[in-house]
């Protein structure tokens, strides 16, 4: 996957984001997900694919069989040992969904950037973007906060 879409020429950035996201993808699918087809003569498997299509944007898909609930954000706990992938790929992404037009098989589809043919756009640098959105802010923006007051409140 990497090798193609360098060649195709998406950014390393964007190339970043899509495999983290197939693998967020693959790991909810064979975790949540039935496999496709009946399970006879090699069927059983997990669907993935990705494209830049005619619009210019960059799109991973997995399909699997379906699972008992529709694929929804999740809000774990800070302890918790998963439920984040959904929220990973929201990041990541420009947007996402599910089709489930096909009896027996729903698929996830996630838009990794838009148009990313154009490295000199200013989303292209999705993971800079995403750091950014999570860091803390400045210790200046900070001023003023005395922490010793908030505790002497306490007693």
């Amino acid at each position: 996957m990497r090798a193609q879409l360098r060649d195709g020429g998406v950014p390393e950035p964007v190339v970043d984001d899509a495999v983290l996201i197939l693998s967020e993808l693959l790991s909810n699918a064979c975790k949540h997900g039935r496999p496709l087809g009946d399970g006879l003569a090699g069927d059983g498997d997990v669907r993935a694919a990705w494209r830049v299509d005619p619009r210019g944007r960059l799109v991973v898909e997995v399909t699997d069989g379906g699972g008992p609930t529709r694929p929804a954000p999740a809000t774990p706990s800070v302890t918790a040992h998963g439920g984040r992938g959904l929220n990973i790929i929201s990041a990541l992404s420009d947007d996402w969904g599910v089709r489930d037009e096909v009896p027996g098989e729903v698929t996830v589809w996630v838009v990794v950037h838009e148009d990313v043919h154009d490295p000199d756009a200013g989303s292209c640098h999705r993971r800079e973007d995403f750091a950014a959105r999570v860091t803390a802010p400045p210790v200046a923006h900070l001023a003023g906060l005395d922490f010793a007051d908030v505790f002497d409140d306490l007693d």
